[in-house]
């Protein structure tokens, strides 16, 4: 997939239609994926082009705070020397000025169609617990299928609290388990059941089903976005 580095508008000669054609050939790839309804990791990768645009336009620290583990030192240094030199030289501050324009304006209309997709796969999903619900629902298990109606997904999860800005986000983390074929006898509870058996270490799990009718792509697309509404199904249950 072509791709862009993390300071591409600055890197190298600073020409307009050099960057141009780079981030055309870019997002031309991005809507391929999107075209098949696939979204991770591209939407990702588009949001934090167009963030870090936005900051070096608005010279906010270019988004150290926030994207710690993208930006290296190195590449920081890099764009506050060009940030200053661009405010020194009128010709190259109007040049890199419309490569940030440019950029942003296709950036952000990129997000907005991987914005849709998501929408409609989210809209598409519905979440319900397995059984008995534990008052701890920091761990459990994810059963995640979909419109094929030929196997459910079994994931562990791991629920995460961390601060960032001063606030506190919710993560979670999967592990991939097992895949069960969907049948008469492999119904949601008899596969909960089947795993408190097997894995001790989780005697009394929370275990949430999360399906839909459709069908997209698991990796890419259903289980990054069931990952993020099971979470926040989870915090709305508990508050």
């Amino acid at each position: 997939m072509s791709s862009l580095s993390e300071t591409w508008f600055a890197d190298g000669y600073i020409d307009f239609e050099q960057k141009k054609y780079a981030l055309l050939a870019y997002l031309q790839q991005i809507n391929r994926h999107f075209n098949e309804n696939k979204l991770y990791p591209q939407l990702a990768d588009v949001v934090f082009h167009y963030n870090n645009l936005v900051a070096f336009k608005e010279n906010k620290q270019f988004l150290q705070q926030q994207f710690p583990k993208r930006l290296t030192a190195i590449n920081m240094e890099r764009l506050q020397l060009l940030y200053e030199q661009m405010i020194a030289d009128d010709e190259l501050m109007q040049e890199l000025e419309s490569i940030i324009q440019f950029a942003i304006h296709k950036l952000n209309f990129t997000i907005k169609e991987g914005a849709e997709i998501y929408e409609f796969v989210e809209d598409s999903l519905n979440i319900s617990p397995v059984g008995l619900i534990p008052l701890d629902t920091q761990e459990g298990y994810l059963f995640l299928c979909d419109g094929s109606h030929r196997q459910t997904l079994v994931y562990e999860y791991r629920l995460s609290i961390f601060e960032r800005h001063d606030e506190k986000y919710r993560g979670i983390h999967t592990q991939y388990i097992d895949t069960y074929i969907k049948d008469l006898v492999h119904s949601c509870e008899h596969i909960k059941t089947s795993l408190i058996r097997q894995r001790k270490k989780l005697p009394n799990p929370a275990v949430y089903r999360v399906d839909t009718k459709l069908v997209f792509p698991v990796e890419e697309t259903l289980l990054p976005i069931a990952k993020r509404c099971l979470v926040k199904y989870i915090a709305k249950n508990a508050a």
